[in-house]
């Protein structure tokens, strides 16, 4: 194999992908499908459904394997390491299997530019393929739009940062905005919520999309609670969210 396709298919819609992400996977020899568990299959059904509408005889080329699973006795950042050195040898067993391909497409949820390993998955390859990157709508993006709103405000910065950094560190000193990704355990209730506002979202672009906003000190318990809620109802749940402290301009 000489190529390795990096598709963004975006946050649920099967339309966020690009008229670039369909063509990209219309030329690839191979799609290559994670399955996370029966408790997430609508993830990789979600996948099935963009290749159907993206490409013709897509499901002949669609190759489906079983994601490991990280260990979560170890610390973070080891059983991570460890992890993807898994997945980086399922994939080269996997595009072994096929030595006629010479080229594969991966559909990575959101962008993979955002909280996503699959580049850093993919450089453990050996050889080494050719990476092409076909970037998709992020979930911030997804976020800010379902809730009308600007990333930034008006000349100030924005801060991208996960749940487990928000609860071991509080709020980013001289921050206006902070985006908050990869979040189990609504570590927004961590922190103080004088004057802070939040706009949380799950499922976004898609039929079950959930939304919340308003002062984090009214907001929190709503969210907390709808959120366990979907959760146990779907068995799985992505969500993001954006802090800002109130009476910055906007």
């Amino acid at each position: 194999m000489t190529e390795l396709l990096l598709v963004g298919i975006g946050t649920g819609n099967p339309d966020h992908i690009t008229l670039e992400g369909r063509k990209a996977l219309q030329g690839a020899d191979l799609i290559l499908i994670p399955r996370k568990g029966p408790e997430k299959s609508d993830l990789a059904e979600l996948r099935r459904r963009i290749v159907l509408q993206s490409v013709r005889d897509g499901m002949d080329r669609v190759v489906e394997f079983d994601l490991p699973v990280r260990d979560p006795d170890l610390p973070y950042l080891e059983a991570v390491e460890r992890w993807h050195d898994a997945i980086a040898e399922l994939w080269a067993v996997t595009l072994a299997a096929h030595p006629d391909a010479h080229s594969a497409a991966l559909l990575v949820w959101g962008d993979p530019s955002l909280y996503d390993s699959t580049l850093r998955i993919a450089a453990r390859l050996d050889p080494t393929p050719k990476v092409r990157v076909i970037p998709g709508i992020t979930a911030l993006q997804a976020l800010t739009a379902a809730h009308a709103i600007p990333l930034n405000t008006l000349a100030g910065s924005v801060e991208i940062t996960t749940g487990r950094r928000l609860r071991d560190t509080g709020w980013p000193d001289g921050a206006e905005t902070v985006a908050v990704m990869l979040d189990g355990a609504c570590a927004f209730e961590t922190l103080d919520p004088d004057g802070l506002q939040i706009w949380w979202g799950a499922y976004l672009g898609m039929d079950e999309q959930i939304l919340s906003a308003g002062p984090l000190e009214e907001a929190a318990p709503h969210i907390m609670r709808i959120r366990a809620e979907a959760r146990d109802r779907h068995g799985w749940i992505m969500d993001t969210y954006l802090l800002r402290r109130t009476g910055v301009p906007g």
